[in-house]
């Protein structure tokens, strides 16, 4: 039986091509999702072409049109949650409900951007010379190109289309090669709900080819990136060197504070959630649990008893709370640092097995270490897997300490009891996101998203913060 193959979207057209990817089932290696076309460098020049062209009529497009365009988009997401949801799953990774939660949240992005178009403000002013008025207002960047990872499919790539199109941009967006399915399933959303041509241009295929050809073309006005700090750096270095707009967002290696007032029951579950959802594939994990004398014993014992309660298994099982690992590629990474966290003298309190289930796929026992310090390797780099370590710490001091001693700052996490330490703590933890009493992983979509240090480079995204990216201000003075 041959399988369907899905094309990309270049100038109001779906385009196929030469090369096509395989889309694997993580959960059972021996599924094959689909087909999806890999488009060359003609073909991102093409949508670059189609993009450039389409920038003035679409900058210049009313915002009640464009605000019923994302709000239908929105509502074209809900409507498909469960079937997107359930491919977002089979292709990724994570439980059907995270993966039907996440479309739902894309869903919400746009609808969000929709009343965004109809918020847009200005300011007029007196000039400090007489009779001159001054007009401060915010224009779109112009072509805007989309580079997102593999780890959220929709979440992600919603959250950076739909501002893009609600200021008034032409889109470029080059999904992960890992995971195209879900991408395409929102590009035909989007598509159907009317975009003009060249507007939005979907382009799958690989980063050395289609995501280089968006960094480096000129006409490409701004970039915003998601994915690892290698590809960042490199993303940031060539936007530089031709003086374009960039946003990233990359690792990080977040800490969560357990001091000894803390509530037992929900710092474990604050531990558990942050560390080892969405097989710990996001990163806002927790993957540091900075632990403090008095309630360290405790704190390990009952979050060793909460993970064997924990079922490992196929993504859309019903009973499963934890999914596969989404490659053999990131398997083998997860495995690198179980091994050399062993090396270092670390202990494997928990896991850390590759397991057996009724398919074959990438089951990862989740894994838990104690007795580290902060220098491990373990505690350094970012796993990106279900994989955590226990730092001990005397006292909130040295916690506070361990907890900014990293070279990212994404979010960071403290279980108190007390006001004095969770005011003192969201004043003094060195991150963009700090949450108190609550797992470092799940933000809202109206509030801003971001990090500092090694984790992110540039403004905000989500919310109102995220037009800093997508618009430059024009100060205009009229004389009377």
């Amino acid at each position: 039986m041959k399988r369907e193959k899905y094309l990309n979207y270049i100038a109001g057209e779906w385009v196929s091509g030469d090369d096509a990817s395989e889309n694997i089932n993580p959960s059972d290696i021996n599924e094959v999702i689909a087909d999806y076309v890999r488009a060359d460098r003609q073909q991102a020049k093409n949508a670059i072409d189609a993009a450039v062209q389409a920038s003035f009529a679409w900058a210049n497009f009313g915002v009640q049109a464009r605000s019923d365009l994302l709000d239908k988009i929105g509502n074209g997401l809900l409507k498909q949650k469960e079937s997107i949801g359930m491919l977002l799953s089979r292709e990724e990774g994570k439980t059907l409900p995270e993966g039907i939660g996440e479309v739902t949240r894309a869903a919400h992005i746009f609808k969000f951007f929709a009343g965004e178009v109809l918020r847009q403000t200005g300011d007029l002013l007196p000039s400090t010379r007489p009779n001159i008025d001054v007009e401060i207002v915010r224009d779109p960047m112009g072509v805007v190109g989309i580079i997102s990872p593999w780890n959220f499919p929709a979440a992600i790539p919603a959250w950076k289309i739909a501002p893009a199109l609600a200021y008034g941009n032409c889109v470029i967006f080059k999904p992960a090669d890992l995971v195209p399915g879900t991408a395409h399933a929102i590009a035909k959303i989007i598509v159907e709900a009317g975009v003009p041509s060249g507007v939005f241009n979907f382009v799958m295929g690989r980063g050395g080819v289609v995501g280089d050809e968006i960094v480096t073309n000129p006409r490409v006005d701004a970039i915003t990136f998601t994915g690892s700090v290698e590809t960042g750096r490199s993303v940031a270095q060539t936007a530089v060197a031709r003086m374009a707009k960039f946003q990233l967002e990359m690792g990080g290696k977040n800490p969560l504070v357990v001091l000894d007032d803390a509530d037992l029951n929900n710092a474990v579950e604050c531990a558990v959630n942050g560390a080892y959802f969405s097989t710990g594939q996001r990163c806002t994990a927790s993957s540091r649990l900075v632990v403090t004398d008095g309630i360290y014993t405790q704190f390990v014992e009952a979050l060793v008893n909460r993970l064997e309660g924990l079922q490992v298994g196929n993504a859309i099982e019903p009973n499963t709370h934890i999914g596969p690992v989404v490659d053999k590629n990131q398997l083998n990474q997860d495995l690198y640092f179980i091994e050399e966290a062993k090396k270092e003298g670390a202990t494997l309190s928990y896991g850390g097995e590759l397991l057996k289930r009724d398919t074959e796929g990438f089951y990862l026992q989740p894994a838990l270490f104690t007795e580290t310090n902060n220098d491990m390797k373990i505690n350094r780099e970012e796993v990106f897997g279900p994989v955590a370590s226990v730092i001990r710490v005397r006292d909130y001091e040295e916690a506070l300490s361990v907890a900014n001693d990293t070279a990212f700052g994404l979010s960071s996490g403290i279980c108190t009891a007390s006001l004095k330490y969770a005011s003192h703590y969201k004043r003094h933890a060195q991150a963009g996101m700090v949450m108190v009493n609550l797992p470092t992983a799940g933000v809202d979509y109206h509030v801003p998203f971001g990090g500092r240090k090694g984790s992110s480079y540039g403004s905000r995204e989500q919310g109102r913060y995220a037009q800093e990216f997508y618009t430059t201000v024009k100060t205009s003075y009229v004389g009377s």
